[in-house]
């Protein structure tokens, strides 16, 4: 009788210390298949530093409540550090809307434009039920040889609907990267803010 009440006791206990499993996410959406970017022009693009605030570049998911307060999710967690994540996810959207592959850190073919991008994400919003919101500063450079560089300066603000899953959430953020790629690459090739 004692055995099985400490056999009981212990199945209990092992019970009440287990914790839900780990799952993790990433904000780089699947390639889908036959999507090589074909090579358009003769530009080289470097993806530079991304800047992301410190309230959210945590581990787990950080997620926004209606009254005001934040709440980190400890069992649900990025695949990288945010920052990382963020800038990996927008370096592959602009490669294929530029049609180039992001030679940051590597050496540059002379001779050839090189376009770096840098930013700044003043706001990485998520609130299940509602939306996934991205505020950015960021900045072109264009240098070429012989010639001065030029200079851009924008800001966008990307909000997309998410649903009340984590899943949802994170493809929302996945669709505002690609939006935010899109409003660069098309500066890029109009020298103009969106």
């Amino acid at each position: 009788m004692k055995t099985r009440a400490l056999l009981l006791c212990l199945t209990l206990g092992l019970a009440a210390c287990s914790s839900a499993p780990t799952r993790y996410y990433t904000l780089l959406p699947p390639v889908p298949e036959g999507s090589a970017a074909a090579r358009t022009g003769n530009l080289q693009f470097e993806m530079s530093t991304v800047r992301i605030p410190v309230q959210v570049d945590q581990p787990q998911l950080v997620v926004r409540q209606d009254s005001g307060s934040l709440a980190i999710l400890e069992t649900q967690r990025w695949s990288a550090p945010l920052v990382d994540e963020f800038h990996d996810a927008l370096a592959s959207q602009m490669e294929q809307k530029l049609g180039t592959r992001n030679l940051e850190g590597l050496p540059k073919q002379p001779g050839r434009p090189v376009l770096s991008l840098q930013t700044d994400v003043r706001r990485f919003e998520s609130l299940p039920g509602r939306y996934a919101l991205i505020d950015v500063v960021w900045s072109l450079r264009q240098r070429g040889e012989g010639g001065p560089a030029r200079h851009l300066t924008c800001s966008s603000q990307i909000r997309q609907p998410a649903g009340i899953e984590l899943s949802s959430l994170v493809q929302a953020h996945q669709q505002a990267i690609a939006q935010l790629a899109g409003q660069i690459a098309a500066a890029a090739q109009r020298w103009t803010c969106p």
